[in-house]
């Protein structure tokens, strides 16, 4: 991991600016959940970067004492704080084993570790924040957190994301070469374009906690409607995800009608979804849709009681 790009360094050191010596962290292997290695004959999956479409970042993997091999630290911002908060997606699907402050233990700070099967793992460290719990499922694309600088109490690093693939559990020998969009990282140091194009978010995290998907509807392919339940508190939830011009404001509407009761609508020009809308309608059939696009869904009264 880097403390701050050469060009920005030189520029603070040309304004006089004192800059902390940064070592970034050695990972500690009991921390690290165990991977059979039994599994790894399985094909890698198909990892895209771990940042929203359309984004820039220039990755670097050998500015930092620790790292034992092909790990990266990205940034793009002009100015150290210039990343602090950039959201981070999950760059292939699978199940998150890791969502937890590990920096008085290995100086990884908010570290989120995705187990994809077959014996790889990817891992997104000093988060800024985790939006993702451990044992959740998450797909290609979805927000699980933001860059941060949480490292080792005292240990002051400016923002980026740590990033990392393993495959079984020798450590450092399980670190592989990133893989992007099928083409391999050009180490030391390279500038890509994202083209992890997936909606970052789920319908859980639009309408919150607490929330489970009972229905959904697909509108072409331009996106899906979703209708959620909370058992906690007796509310529905309905949101439309677009697939199409993501981080875009288009069309998109999502709305919720309970049986004999006022429809709620949200519509505008949006960049990833339409909603949260709700509704709390203990016994009555509900009536829900959206559009996206040219595609739209209108569902009967249904999901009564």
């Amino acid at each position: 991991m880097r403390l701050i790009g050469a060009t920005v360094l030189t520029l603070l050191l040309s304004l006089g600016s004192a800059t902390a010596a940064y070592a970034d962290p050695q990972p500690d292997p009991a921390t690290d959940s165990a991977t059979s290695d039994s599994a790894q004959t399985l094909a890698a999956p198909a990892f895209q970067m771990p940042f929203p479409c359309g984004q820039t970042w220039t990755g670097d993997s050998d500015d930092s004492s620790a790292h034992q091999s092909w790990e990266i630290d990205w940034n793009r911002g002009s100015t150290p704080d210039a990343d602090l908060g950039d959201p981070v997606v999950a760059a292939a699907g699978g199940t998150v084993v890791i969502a937890t402050n590990q920096g008085s233990v290995n100086g990884y700070g908010n570290l989120i570790k995705i187990d994809h099967g077959g014996g790889w793992t990817s891992y997104y460290a000093h988060l800024q924040t985790m939006r993702v719990s451990i044992g959740q499922t998450v797909s290609q694309g979805q927000l699980i957190g933001n860059v941060g600088n949480t490292s080792k109490p005292g240990n002051n690093i400016s923002p980026h994301l740590h990033y990392e693939v393993r495959l079984g559990t020798n450590y450092p020998a399980n670190i592989q070469k990133a893989v992007f969009n099928g083409v391999t990282y050009g180490y030391p140091d390279q500038t890509l374009t994202s083209r992890n194009c997936g909606n970052p978010y789920s319908p859980e995290q639009v309408c919150g906690t607490g929330y489970k998907v009972i229905d959904s509807a697909a509108l072409g392919s331009d996106g899906a409607v979703y209708l959620l339940y909370n058992s906690g508190n007796g509310n529905n939830c309905v949101t439309t995800l677009k697939s199409k011009s993501l981080g875009t404001a288009t069309a998109t509407t999502a709305y919720l009608e309970p049986q004999g009761g006022t429809r709620v609508t949200d519509s505008g020009n949006f960049s990833y979804y339409a909603g949260p809308v709700y509704v709390n309608a203990p016994g009555k059939c509900v009536r829900w849709g959206g559009k996206a696009g040219a595609s739209s869904y209108d569902s009967p009264f249904e999901h009564c009681g």
